[in-house]
């Protein structure tokens, strides 16, 4: 239990640094920003306390805000997500989410691909949304939420991949 809790704290507190000192630099063609600090409630294990999950979510979130001074959006987008991460994790891993077995690095890549990319889009969507916060902008909206959830998605499989322990 201790070791999880190590773990945990130190992918919070490197995905937020890595977020705010590296990746909040990066906006390829007005539209492409990456967001992997989400990496954290992708990853966070399926059958831990809920409540906890949540304030560690908004702590995220805030985290990234108070860096970005960007008002609150990223600790909303982050409670979002923590709240209907189990609909993703139902329809994307079945019955490995049902029995609470649910390993993200023994998963194939196919239900891998739809949690994150679920998640990603709608982390994404809300947080473009409150960012502009025009209906008259829907178009850039649509325009940030696609190309920064590509790329997110891309670098979340590249960083799960590189940093995930071989087990064989």
């Amino acid at each position: 239990m201790n070791n999880l809790i190590l773990v945990n704290s130190l992918r919070f507190i490197t995905l937020v640094l890595v977020q705010v000192i590296i990746l909040n630099n990066i906006n390829f063609m007005g539209y492409i920003n990456p967001y992997c600090y989400i990496l954290f409630i992708i990853l966070y294990p399926a059958n831990s306390n809920r409540l906890l999950f949540l304030f560690l979510s908004f702590l995220l979130g805030l985290s990234v805000d108070m860096f970005s001074d960007s008002g609150g959006i990223h600790a909303a987008a982050c409670v979002t997500i923590a709240y209907v991460r189990p609909v993703f994790l139902k329809s994307a891993f079945g019955m490995l989410y049902e029995h609470q077995t649910v390993k993200f690095k023994d998963t194939d890549l196919s239900p891998r691909l739809v949690y994150m990319i679920g998640l990603v889009t709608i982390h994404h969507l809300i947080l473009f949304s409150l960012e502009v916060f025009n209906i008259s902008k829907v178009l850039l909206i649509l325009q940030k939420v696609v190309f920064s959830s590509i790329f997110t998605v891309i670098l979340c499989l590249l960083i799960t991949v590189l940093f995930s322990r071989n087990s064989k």
